[in-house]
């Protein structure tokens, strides 16, 4: 059973090639970004303190990153669509 129409399907994999790959990088990827991804290898093989001494300004950029991330996907749409949905 095919949920997606092929035009539909067909144009949104043109736009996302014109984009580079984005948009399917990102659902993939559950909303992370290229930069959280790599930074997410990084803190697995380096570790965190050694991550922190390579660049605080990254390291900090990282995890303000994946706060905002996991605060909008986690409590904020939730909310959200439990409002919605009472109403």
């Amino acid at each position: 059973m095919n949920i997606v129409p092929g035009a539909l399907k067909e144009s949104f994999l043109a736009f996302d090639r014109r984009v580079d790959g984005s948009i399917s990088f990102f659902f993939r990827h559950f909303g992370k970004t290229k930069f959280m991804v790599s930074m997410s290898k990084k803190a697995q093989y380096l570790g965190l303190e050694k991550l922190w001494e390579k660049g605080p300004k990254a390291f900090f950029y990282f995890f303000v990153f994946y706060l905002v991330r996991d605060v909008i996907l986690y409590i904020v749409f939730p909310i959200f669509f439990t409002r919605i949905s009472t109403h």
